[in-house]
């Protein structure tokens, strides 16, 4: 209370007679000194941008060392590397080792919040590490089932999914731009392991850069693991859930799921196939892994300005609308796409939003349903995503082999539409919730009114509201 007696006595002092605070004005003053002693602001910076830079590391290490798994199955694919292994089997390693990591989402929350987000950490370096490596000794399908897919995705949980819980506690204003930042990791990492692995299976084999993959994992992610820190918050969050199932039957969560399920259907595709698409139209695995590296170069420059955007002009907004323009890419580019320099325009232009569900949800959720539910919201959409990123890439080369990549286009472009729509809907429902909380506070004084349901509030014109920043 003395600080806020010095403070109104200094601004007092610096006032002229005539404009002297009234008792109304210093009740507010005082108030508003309280209210801010007391809410828990994240710094929007600091030793935030710390952390971003070990997120970024880490996405690098873990969704950019995965991307690689596209010049590696190409390259299994065209030599029948492993005995009795079918297509399917290829593709289905591919994905079980993005669902795995996803299917540990309550687990991850449960266990940093247990025993500390470096421990944690460690934990999924020691797990990649130890998949990557392993996988360099496989001699049998089942062997690499469990390396590439089981071992690794357990180990892309641990510490991806840590990382991207902390690092939104750091910022408010800035939050969509750094989140940004550091998913532009899967980009550069992408671009730069998908040009190594190109080259080094040419020159080393498999087993020797899976090896080399390992130990780059390993120093990476261990210096990451030391630089990502929990910020300390002056107000006690309470006891936070794990997950609660029940959220699935809120209309946003909901939206959110399928925002998140479409994309990933037709975002899995693309970026696992786009090397052996490129072998489909007579080009070379080296020109195959160049396609994969530019898509993910598409990556790196659309994640941070996506980022930037959102904050500026609506976190909902301009997901939704760079999902839209990833379906129309896919349409206008992807389809006539039958010569190399077509294909690597359309990898570059498509890598720059076809990645937008990644870099994007997390100030997405934010604005939905607050920082407190994040991390639990977080995990249980992670748990509905287990399905699409297992079986994408399976689908995609079941179309392909039944009648050719002209379907394949079309499924990833519709996906990516049917993504735009859910987010589309995702707004109204903001501008309901905006307008809900308005009339309540409007009726705070009067006689309190029912508002309706969003479903007795939804028009076709609340659709195009653009008042606001959403």
């Amino acid at each position: 209370m003395a600080n806020v007696e010095l403070e109104r006595a200094a601004v007092q002092q610096h006032l002229a007679p005539s404009s002297r605070m009234s008792d109304r004005d210093e009740i507010i003053l005082i108030n508003t000194t309280n209210v801010d002693a007391f809410e828990d602001v994240p710094p929007n910076g600091g030793y935030g941008w710390v952390c971003t830079f070990s997120s970024f590391m880490i996405t690098v290490h873990t969704w950019g060392i995965n991307s690689s798994w596209g010049v590696i199955l190409n390259h299994f694919l065209s030599n029948s590397t492993f005995p009795n292994a079918t297509h399917l089997d290829y593709a289905l390693i591919g994905g079980l080792s993005i669902s795995t990591s996803l299917l540990l989402g309550p687990i991850v929350t449960k266990t940093y919040k247990t025993i500390g987000t470096t421990i944690t950490s460690f934990l999924g370096t020691g797990l990649i590490f130890g998949g990557l490596f392993a996988a360099s000794y496989a001699t049998e399908i089942w062997q690499l089932y469990l390396t590439q897919g089981v071992t690794f995705g357990f180990g892309l949980g641990f510490l991806y999914l840590t990382a991207m819980s902390v690092l939104p506690q750091w910022f408010s204003t800035r939050r969509s731009f750094s989140i940004g930042l550091a998913a532009t990791g899967t980009g550069i990492g992408g671009l730069a392991y998908n040009l190594f692995a190109g080259r080094a299976i040419e020159t080393l084999g498999f087993r020797e850069t899976y090896r080399v993959l390992a130990y780059c994992t390993l120093v990476a992610n261990s210096v990451s693991a030391l630089l990502l820190k929990d910020r300390k918050q002056r107000r006690h969050q309470g006891v936070q859930r794990t997950f609660n199932y029940r959220d699935l039957g809120q209309v946003e969560i909901l939206l959110l799921v399928l925002w998140g399920t479409a994309t990933e259907f037709g975002y899995i595709t693309l970026w696992y196939s786009l090397p052996n698409y490129a072998s489909s139209i007579g080009l070379s695995p080296q020109q195959g892994s160049v396609a994969g590296a530019i898509l993910n170069l598409g990556l790196v420059i659309g994640r941070p300005i996506v980022g930037y955007f959102s904050d500026s002009f609506g976190r909902i907004t301009i997901p939704m609308t760079m999902t839209a323009l990833c379906g129309l890419l896919c349409f206008a580019f992807w389809i006539p796409a039958n010569s190399y320099a077509l294909l690597i325009l359309f990898s570059l232009l498509v890598g720059t939003v076809c990645g937008t569900f990644w870099g994007s949800i997390i100030p997405v959720m934010a604005e939905v349903v607050g920082l407190t539910r994040l991390p639990s919201t977080f995990a249980l959409i992670c748990l509905t995503l287990v399905i699409p990123t297992i079986f994408a890439e399976p689908i995609a080369l079941s179309l392909v082999g039944h009648s050719g990549y002209l379907s394949t286009q079309v499924y990833v472009a519709f996906m990516f539409i049917i993504g735009a729509l859910s987010l589309w809907i995702l707004r109204s429902w903001k501008f309901y919730e905006i307008e809900k909380k308005a009339s309540r506070e409007q009726s705070s004084d009067r006689v309190s009114t029912t508002f309706p349901s969003y479903f007795a509030w939804i028009r076709p014109r609340k659709l195009f509201l653009h008042s606001g920043r959403v």
